[in-house]
């Protein structure tokens, strides 16, 4: 089958790779898109994933074309969005019920090969049926929307609170439209990005702005969210933060990414500096939101690429160029 490898830190090709063969719980997916994310951007450094190469994309639906002998949940001609988290289940952390943390931490696309491939094999627990009125090839974005309903569970935002959030890209927007609908006051969103900007405004941001300086706001904000990893933008936020208010670190940074924070004012005004990482817990709710409108893909996926032209699709997202970016095999 046609696959995109990331052979070695800085080259990606598009090649010819085995089929994959499903386990006795496994099926096989013949992919419909798959999503480019950051995280593509750090296996292609040579972070995360590790070892190379890799068959990357962690972000996919498509039709199940196989099945294990003894998968009885999912049939052949099923559509399904995949959960590309793999647990050991045994760690202290699995046993805590924190997942995601696992001790041998593993993803579909990252450890083991990905959907940016025309099949791709997972287990069938990671699996969820798509409705009818759900387009396959929309699907892929179930699985960055289950990573930002994560964060919302960490933020257990309250009702009315002001939320600031950094980035415009997929994963800020749908903080926005996460943030709209608990029941934020109002929610503003910073970015370098003109064009990303236009797209927060039309899907009715309270404030865009390049800059937090352009914002009125001068007591802060009760939740502010960094969707970027940049740390100039970390650096901003971590003092916009209100009193007794939340900072969610949402955005992948790299590893050597460094801020500085003043603990006297963490203490003295009593502010949250926490982190999200990756799903949990979170993907059938993200799936249902999905089906039920939570998100529009027409705005949120700005280019259908061919697989064929997959390194050109990481160059483009790289740029930051465009929104969601999928492969369609």
């Amino acid at each position: 089958m046609k696959a995109a490898v990331i052979e070695s830190v800085g080259r990606a090709v598009v090649t010819e790779v085995p089929d994959p063969t499903p386990g006795p719980r496994e099926v096989v997916v013949e992919v419909a898109a798959c999503g480019l994310c950051g995280t593509d951007l750090h296996i292609l450094q040579g972070e995360f994933a590790p070892k190379l190469p890799i068959v990357p994309g962690h972000e996919f639906a498509g039709e199940v074309v196989g099945v294990g002998g003894q998968v009885t949940e999912v049939a052949i001609g099923d559509r399904v969005a995949v959960d590309p988290s793999l647990y050991c289940y045994e760690c202290r952390h699995c046993r805590d019920g924190h997942n995601n943390l696992c001790e041998r931490w593993a993803a579909i696309g990252v450890t083991t090969a990905g959907g940016a491939a025309q099949y791709a094999v997972a287990p069938v627990a990671n699996c969820v049926k798509l409705p009818e009125h759900v387009r396959t090839e929309d699907a892929a974005l179930v699985e960055p929307l289950s990573c930002a309903v994560r964060g919302y569970d960490i933020l257990s935002s309250r009702l009315g609170a002001h939320v600031l959030i950094y980035g415009s890209g997929t994963m800020g927007l749908m903080m926005l439209e996460l943030a709209k609908r608990t029941g934020a006051a109002s929610v503003d969103v910073v970015d370098v990005n003109p064009a990303r900007l236009e797209t927060a405004r039309r899907l009715g941001v309270s404030a865009a702005a390049a800059g937090a300086d352009e914002l009125e706001r001068p007591r802060g904000w009760d939740v502010v969210v960094d969707a970027t990893g940049n740390a100039a933008a970390i650096q901003d936020g971590l003092g916009r933060v209100a009193k007794a208010g939340t900072f969610l670190q949402f955005g992948v940074a790299d590893y050597a990414t460094r801020v500085t924070i003043d603990p006297y004012r963490i203490y003295n005004q009593e502010i949250t500096i926490t982190g999200s990482m990756a799903v949990l817990h979170s993907f059938e709710r993200a799936a249902e939101l999905f089906a039920n409108g939570v998100l529009d893909p027409q705005v949120f996926i700005s280019d259908r690429i061919p697989l064929e032209r997959y390194p050109q699709a990481l160059k483009q997202f790289a740029a930051g160029v465009g929104r969601k970016i999928v492969v369609v095999p």
